[in-house]
């Protein structure tokens, strides 16, 4: 598996909110649950919980283990979460209190979160620097990176960046004049920096509930 489509996968899993609830049952305990287990905790039905389960492990955010126990019969299947899913977990935490005490400064977290963003796009700087002169390449190379799993939609004259996984989106969802107003930054740090105005794009968080656009403004061309 590619690490392009275990990041697909990864984002897949994590859309769905059971899911993401499951995960974070199997990070909070140290020892390993079966299906069985989940189902009763969720009030699901076994088969889905190991449906479930079985995205989990294919995005590589639990692992399983199998239990023989000396007896005859199927074996037990257990599951835990691998350690990258508890750091992820516990960045999220971080991402949640530091969006919250950035919220805490009222008309003063948007510009601040926004400066925020702008500077986070001189990471990617070699990404622009990659650019043969549009800015469509970059801010898809810039988007992927982060893993918003963008998609250009629409033609010359109505470009559209579709962004489908927003890695942030629980925390956006909660307090978007802090994460939204970054990427807000971000995109027009990138933009700035490929030379162009800021007013060739336009951010539009929550256009649905796990989507964002970013539109693309043609410069009007001189005769």
């Amino acid at each position: 598996m590619t690490v392009h489509e275990n990041g697909e996968d990864r984002h897949s899993a994590l859309a769905s909110p059971i899911r993401r609830e499951i995960l974070r049952v199997l990070q909070e305990t140290s020892q390993p649950l079966d299906a069985a287990v989940i189902a009763e905790r969720f009030d699901i039905h076994i088969t889905t919980a190991r449906f479930h389960l079985d995205q989990l492990e294919r995005a590589s955010l639990v692992r399983r283990e199998v239990h023989h126990g000396g007896q005859r019969g199927r074996p037990r299947i257990a599951f835990l979460a691998v350690p990258e899913a508890r750091d992820e977990d516990a960045q999220r935490q971080l991402n949640d209190v530091l969006a919250d005490a950035l919220a805490s400064d009222g008309d003063a977290a948007s510009p601040r979160a926004y400066d925020a963003g702008d500077r986070w796009a001189r990471l990617y700087d070699r990404d622009v620097d990659d650019a043969a002169g549009g800015i469509e390449e970059p801010l898809m190379r810039v988007f992927d990176a982060i893993g918003f799993a963008p998609e250009m939609q629409g033609g010359d004259s109505d470009a559209t960046i579709a962004l489908h996984a927003c890695p942030f989106r629980d925390v956006a969802a909660a307090h978007p004049e802090v994460v939204c107003a970054a990427h807000r930054g971000l995109l027009d740090g990138i933009v700035r920096r490929l030379g162009r105005e800021t007013n060739e794009t336009t951010l539009l968080p929550f256009v649905e509930s796990e989507l964002c656009l970013v539109r693309l403004h043609r410069p009007a061309v001189s005769e």
